[in-house]
């Protein structure tokens, strides 16, 4: 037997296990009656016969991607041919490998790539044959796909990532037959694995009533305000659309500016407080800061007629007041996080023309205020989609926080969906306890119009860019009138907010900025703790309009951009006061931190 090459046991081996017969007779009378409730469930939902076959639009993209391909036969003849020459030469590696001679792999792919990270996946040549044969399939697809000539860019945009979608989804590591840590599993367990995963399979379905709502975590593991979101504070004030958190202090005196943090409506707060050990507000606190945090509603039916100008005036501004009320201060430093940080330069834009200059600082972290390059999110941002997604969102006044979770799980498909898929419902495990898979699974849902106006006037027409594009509460929004010092963090591989979409905010602003680039993604490169030891960040004071001239003339520093953040905004304001109680000042309490806004899940 060639080295390498471990086939499953023997049914009369000891290693290989027969299934209990009364357990699977069992298992599949529980299956067929849970599949037949499900089925009814889903089509008790089939009533819309005006749905479009094709609501994203895909059918379009893909056929002018085919009638430019057939204009240039040659170009497709070149990808043919150099898609086969590296298939013979690896027909030929495998049949060395399989005689005992070595051999180079004809494509590695990425040391990264998780799905392939199965020792049989090398060592195996079979196993070895399959992975070199996908990795070549997925290169010569994306290769043709993405060089075809006289495409528009956004066209080209959706059919590379939906290519992206198709390739990811055929991988051999999600399928029972060619996944060998799979077929190992289910040697030792008699195919106990494939009857549990069926049971993973039926209760996603289930709880999606029909539709797939993948399990990313034991959801039972976690309750906020118990084990996660548990820095101490109180809410102090709230409205319709959120309530204001103030967390009790850690120090005996503090800075006399309040920080308030604006985290977006898209997810809930507590990113930023998701453990002690990296949470962001309770460093903050230990730093000295009074800090105040919005808790956005989770809104429903009754709230479908917010605006985005509404998240201002009951978010930001009324967030202000509150805090004046509570700590006698006027002026603060505020944070905005993504949307939060969109909102905040829309605020600062509407302050500034109406003399109002309460925010003394400004921190966006990954937010975008020019759209014109919003990264793959741009997908799914064209005319039809638009028109379909505000069809769905006016019959119910808003848009159902599962169908925004799974726009953005596909832009990281292998980690957010396809890992799932072979750790649930092929390997049949539970799925692990994780407190940020719990947060990215608690969903909320968005306003119709507050999500209209912001998909179309912002992702779509990019006039929140353009000085007097959009209005707030009648007044023109410039971004160029914003004085206010400000702080970007962006980080290096975001895939919602592309760092050199968020750089292009410090060409708007009009006052001085600070451009902080950090290592990793959307969430870890903003939640990274000094104590951690993780993930370094760049630096640069000089702002050229080119983030790559930026990023080439930076400076690497080892560890968290937390501590550079502070040394910024209290150079900008150091003197202290008696710390601040909740409480002490002109609000009543209402309830404990973190509040009851945050608890209301979506469906």
């Amino acid at each position: 037997m060639p080295k390498g090459d471990t086939p499953p046991p023997a049914p009369d081996s000891p290693g290989f296990r027969l299934p209990d017969a009364t357990e699977v007779g069992r298992s599949m009378a529980d299956v067929a009656e849970r599949s037949q409730r499900i089925v009814t469930e889903w089509l008790k939902r089939q009533t819309d016969a005006t749905r479009s076959p094709d609501p994203l639009n895909i059918g379009g993209a893909f056929l002018e991607m085919t009638a430019r391909l057939m204009a240039n036969p040659a170009r497709m003849v070149q990808a043919q041919m150099g898609f086969w020459q590296d298939y013979m030469t690896l027909w030929q590696n495998t049949a060395r490998r399989m005689m005992g001679m070595e051999s180079a792999p004809v494509i590695n792919g990425s040391a990264s790539d998780r799905r392939f990270k199965d020792d049989a996946w090398r060592d195996n040549e079979v196993f070895d044959f399959i992975r070199q044969s996908y990795l070549l399939s997925a290169r010569y697809v994306q290769d043709v796909v993405t060089h075809v000539d006289g495409l528009d860019a956004k066209t080209a945009q959706k059919v590379d990532f939906y290519s992206r979608q198709f390739v990811d989804a055929m991988s051999p590591s999600n399928f029972l037959m060619t996944n060998p840590e799979v077929l190992r599993k289910t040697a030792e367990t008699g195919g106990e694995n494939l009857l549990k995963g069926l049971n993973n399979l039926l209760s996603d379905l289930e709880r999606g009533k029909g539709k797939l709502h993948i399990k990313m975590t034991d959801t039972d593991a976690f309750r906020v305000g118990e084990n996660i979101g548990v820095s101490p504070g109180k809410v102090v004030y709230q409205n319709d659309l959120m309530q204001l958190i103030q967390y009790t202090p850690a120090t005996e005196t503090v800075l006399k500016r309040p920080l308030l943090i604006c985290p977006p409506w898209i997810n809930k707060f507590y990113i930023l407080d998701l453990r002690p050990k990296n949470s962001f507000v309770r460093w903050a606190v230990s730093q000295g800061h009074t800090v105040f945090v919005i808790s956005w509603v989770n809104p429903d039916a009754k709230l479908a007629e917010k605006g985005f100008e509404d998240y201002m005036t009951d978010g930001y501004l009324a967030a202000l007041d509150a805090i004046e009320a509570a700590t006698g201060q006027r002026e603060v430093n505020a944070i905005g996080y993504c949307l939060g940080g969109t909102l905040l330069g829309s605020t600062l834009a509407y302050m500034a023309a109406k003399g109002d200059d309460r925010i003394k600082s400004a921190t966006f972290f990954v937010a975008m205020l020019d759209f014109a390059e919003a990264g793959e999110l741009g997908v799914f941002i064209d005319e039809e989609q638009l028109r379909a997604l505000e069809g769905k969102m006016n019959k119910r006044g808003f848009l159902e926080g599962s169908e925004m979770a799974t726009t953005f799980n596909m832009l990281r498909a292998n980690d957010l969906i396809w890992s799932f898929v072979v750790n649930n419902y092929l390997l049949g495990n539970e799925p692990f306890p994780f407190d940020l898979l719990y947060w990215n699974s608690d969903s909320t849902r968005m306003p119709a119009k507050m999500h209209s106006f912001y998909l179309r006037k912002m992702y779509q027409e990019n006039l929140l860019a353009t000085p007097g594009g959009i209005s707030l509460n009648g007044v023109p929004i410039d971004l160029g009138t914003i004085k206010t010092p400000a702080y970007f963090l962006s980080t290096r591989e975001d895939h919602i907010a592309p760092w050199k979409s968020t750089y292009r905010g410090t060409q708007l602003l009009g006052g001085k900025k600070r451009f902080v680039l950090a290592a990793s993604g959307h969430i870890a490169g903003v939640v990274n703790a000094p104590e951690s030891g993780k993930y370094s960040h760049w630096v640069n004071t000089a702002l050229p309009p080119d983030p790559e001239a930026w990023f080439h003339g930076a400076t690497e520093i080892a560890g968290s951009w937390w501590p550079d953040w502070q040394r910024w905004v209290t150079a900008l304001g150091k003197e202290h006061v008696p710390a601040r109680v909740p409480g002490d000042g002109k609000l009543t309490p209402i309830e404990d931190a973190p509040g009851s806004y945050v608890k209301v899940r979506a469906a």
